[in-house]
């Protein structure tokens, strides 16, 4: 599966179109939550009274086909215009409320890994994104890969061409799933997803290996010495966004306590901030895409760090740089793009000492602080950048995986850790996590034995 998102240059009519079938999913959202709300309260309020479970009020069912059968049964007393929108924009709203209430349950329930997912929450007419899907139908691109043409919606103008997608289209190796018709940033784009039938590939390197080692200074630093800066897209619209910001807090914004509607001016300011907001994120991503696809093209094994970036963003003086980088957004596209060219991608253990282990000789630091840029190792004399010692030993880490991506990593010795009469590790066993489950982590000491000795 991927996607394919073109830009769209919508007239007004077009425009209100959109907007109007991104509002009857909303509308359909709004309605199954409250239904699906009002239940669930009058059966908590019924336990209260001791009515037994046999007695309670039918519990409403949340799963898609029955949200879309409540729908169809009220959608002529709840939405007497719905003829005049495509039955795909009210399957969006009930799709995404299905799926949140399926990801809560399971989240209480302990059948999803991660942050604990809250209750869904009603949708608004300002502050929501306007989306609408559409997975049946007329979904196609023109003959002159200038134009798409969606139900109900009809024959969309592209404001670049989709020569890419229609070639795989012409030669039957791709299949359109459903199209996406979204505003971001001001701007309306629709986005293909798409059924790829992708031929067998081969890196330009099938032996070689790069350590990548992700940072703020350099966004990433590889084992073959190379440096990629780090461009700070954030840091140089910074300026200009704390301008537009100031602009808009002096316009007459709404007011929730009151009911004030927002003036015009406001609403044009907040666009303006939102359009710069967009081409910042622009400008990372298509970063972050130009760098993944050159290292999966090139190199057959990739070796990534499995960071803990929420507890990073806990510092407050690197919290915005660190979220500017994107470390996630890249680790995610190397994920999928070395399936893709042939290769594959190993992430290291997050316990696993990288920056702290000397790649001449394998000693360990016991201590490393952030600001020592160098590392100069006491026992061989090595003295590297911090960042370049780093990706050698997430290189290296390579040699010790089978070729599956997964397996056990050998136990490195204690005895040149750390110099002598200092506290020393009897072994540490870093391990890897597979490229398929790179959002699951073990927990710590999982993969490590901590127990220290004093050397003799």
């Amino acid at each position: 599966m991927q996607a394919y998102r073109f830009a769209l240059d919508l007239t007004p009519t077009q425009q209100r179109a959109v907007l109007a079938h991104a509002g009857a999913a909303r509308v359909a959202h709004n309605w199954a939550l409250a239904r699906v709300k009002a239940v669930m309260d009058q059966r908590a309020a019924e336990r209260t009274y001791g009515i037994t479970d046999v007695e309670l009020t039918p519990a409403a069912g949340w799963s898609l086909p029955a949200l879309r059968k409540a729908w169809n049964a009220a959608k002529a007393d709840v939405a007497p215009w719905w003829t005049e929108c495509s039955k795909e924009a009210f399957n969006t709203g009930l799709d995404a409320l299905a799926r949140a209430l399926k990801n809560w349950s399971d989240s209480r329930t302990g059948k999803r890994v991660g942050r604990r997912v809250g209750f869904p929450r009603f949708k608004s007419r300002r502050r929501s994104t306007p989306s609408v899907r559409f997975t049946t139908g007329a979904i196609r691109v023109e003959p002159d890969r200038r134009h798409v043409v969606l139900p109900r919606l009809g024959r969309l103008k592209l404001h670049e061409s989709a020569r890419k997608l229609a070639r795989r289209l012409e030669a039957g190796t791709a299949r359109i799933v459903s199209a996406t018709v979204r505003r971001d940033g001001g701007r309306w784009f629709v986005a293909f997803c798409v059924d790829v039938d992708r031929r067998e590939r081969a890196p330009a390197q099938p032996q070689a290996t790069v350590g990548v080692d992700v940072g703020v200074i350099n966004l990433a630093v590889l084992s073959t010495g190379e440096l990629v800066p780090n461009p700070r897209h954030l840091d140089g619209a910074a300026r200009r966004m704390r301008r537009l910001a100031r602009r808009m807090s002096r316009r007459v914004g709404p007011d929730r306590r009151t009911g004030q509607r927002p003036s015009k001016r406001w609403e044009r300011a907040r666009a303006q901030l939102g359009r710069a907001h967009a081409r910042v994120a622009h400008l990372r991503r298509d970063g972050l895409h130009k760098l993944t696809t050159r290292l999966a093209r090139e190199y057959a094994t990739i070796v990534v760090e499995d960071l803990n970036v929420a507890g990073m963003l806990r510092n407050r003086r690197l919290a915005r740089r660190i979220a500017d980088a994107g470390f996630a957004e890249l680790r995610r596209q190397l994920a999928y793009k070395t399936g893709w060219s042939g290769g594959r991608l190993v992430v290291a253990d997050r316990w696993y000492p990288s920056s702290k282990t000397c790649s001449g000789c394998g000693a360990v630091k016991t201590k490393l602080t952030l600001s020592e840029r160098t590392y100069n190792c006491t026992v061989c004399g090595l003295t590297l950048d911090r960042d370049v010692n780093a990706a050698r030993n997430l290189a290296a880490l390579a040699a010790e995986v089978n070729t599956a991506g997964s397996g056990p990593v050998a136990g490195r010795g204690a005895d040149r850790k750390t110099r002598r009469g200092g506290p020393v590790a009897v072994k540490r066993q870093p391990g890897i996590a597979s490229a398929s489950k790179t959002g699951t982590v073990p927990p710590q000491g999982g993969t490590s034995n901590h127990m220290l000795t004093k050397a003799s």
